[in-house]
């Protein structure tokens, strides 16, 4: 009879699937809090959704390989693991520091199942998706944003072919085409189509003469990736499938609630940031209108939370970086490094956590059959 019991609750395998400023805080959704300026403020009480609540449909299925945990979960925990899936938010330059999120999954040795992206998130998230190791994409960023000689000469590559290209749509002399700066960056490694991920990935846009979210998970990937970068003032819209697509971060900045249901704990990572204060009395022009858009930003996070929220989420301190200051890489990475061993006890307390519950229910299955005993 145990036999069959033990058959019937047999544990599943472990599917598997990041970092931070200095001071960067990695706490419950249910109290989050952006620095001194933004805060979250969910429902009145018990009325608050939690991650579980949020998710008690989520599906989960068998995954061919187990990952390492960090030490002190436990063999149950190992044999019973959850599935991992992260969203990587918008944020421009700020994103950079999505590689150190990457790099504590690579150290866990855990691999997602599914990845969610947002601009500059989308575009590590398709790093990640396609087999680049966080170490690998950290040496790549910092061998191109490292030189400045380098940077220009990818620039110089990416400039109109003809004139006649040049003035293709009107001449916009501050847009920049997104398509051929990215196709000018972007590591080989990355394929052209979704087909050739190894990891399902789903990137956002906003339709902008459809006033709605797109979210691209299929076909050509370089123009999903391209339209979900189109910062507007600053790259030109992206038309796809018939459709004038601009930055995925207008309408969801952290797409965390595209992969609720596609794993059992949900990382999210919000690199928008906020205003500061800098030495100018007043903000110019261009300060003014990439804060205003991290305030709309940074209001729609703070609704969806109030709706659903991910496992784990995580706010680098990355609000002194401008959305174009990826030059200043080597000390946006210095600075952010801190969230790695942060998200690692997180990772593992929740992994606990999933396990406790797990063998709550299967200690519930056994004694169903009438077999009294301790799992």
């Amino acid at each position: 009879l145990w036999e069959k019991v033990d058959r019937r609750v047999a544990p599943r395998r472990l599917r598997g699937a990041g970092q931070n400023a200095v001071g960067a805080k990695l706490e419950h959704p249910s109290s989050v809090a952006f620095g001194d300026t933004f805060s979250h403020q969910g429902r009145r009480g018990s009325e608050r959704p939690d991650a579980a609540t949020c998710r008690q449909s989520r599906r989960r299925g068998v995954y061919p390989n187990s990952i390492a945990l960090p030490h002190g979960v436990s063999e149950m925990a190992a044999s019973t693991g959850p599935t991992f899936g992260i969203a990587f938010g918008g944020g421009g330059a700020r994103g950079l520091a999505h590689i150190h999120v990457i790099e504590a999954l690579d150290e866990l040795g855990i691999r997602p199942v599914a990845i969610s992206g947002s601009s500059i998130g989308a575009i590590m998230g398709a790093g990640m998706a396609s087999g680049m190791a966080g170490s690998d994409i950290h040496d790549y960023m910092r061998s191109i944003l490292g030189r400045r000689a380098e940077v220009a000469a990818r620039m110089w590559r990416a400039r109109p072919g003809t004139f006649a290209e040049a003035l293709q749509g009107g001449l916009r002399v501050t847009q920049f085409n997104v398509e051929r700066i990215l196709k000018a960056f972007m590591p080989d490694a990355i394929p052209e189509s979704f087909a050739e991920l190894k990891i399902p990935l789903k990137v956002t846009a906003t339709d902008f003469f459809g006033h709605k979210l797109a979210v691209l998970s299929d076909g050509d990937l370089h123009s999903a990736l391209a339209a979900s970068a189109a910062i507007p003032a600053v790259f030109r819209p992206v038309m796809r499938d018939g459709k004038l697509l601009i930055d995925g971060g207008i309408y969801n900045p952290v797409p965390f609630d595209l992969i609720e249901h596609d794993a059992d704990i949900i990382i999210a990572v919000d690199v928008v940031g906020a205003p500061t204060k800098s030495g100018r009395k007043y903000p110019t022009s261009v300060d003014l209108m990439f804060g205003a858009t991290q305030l709309m930003m940074q209001s729609i996070i703070a609704a969806k939370l109030r709706q659903c929220q991910p496992d784990i989420l995580v706010r680098p301190a990355v609000s002194k970086y401008r959305v174009l200051d990826f030059m200043k890489i080597d000390a946006l990475m210095a600075e952010t490094v801190a969230i790695k061993d942060e998200l690692k006890r997180e990772i593992e307390k929740a992994v606990e956590a999933r396990a406790k519950v797990d063998t709550g229910k299967r200690t519930k299955q056994v004694g169903g059959l009438g077999v009294v005993r301790k799992v």
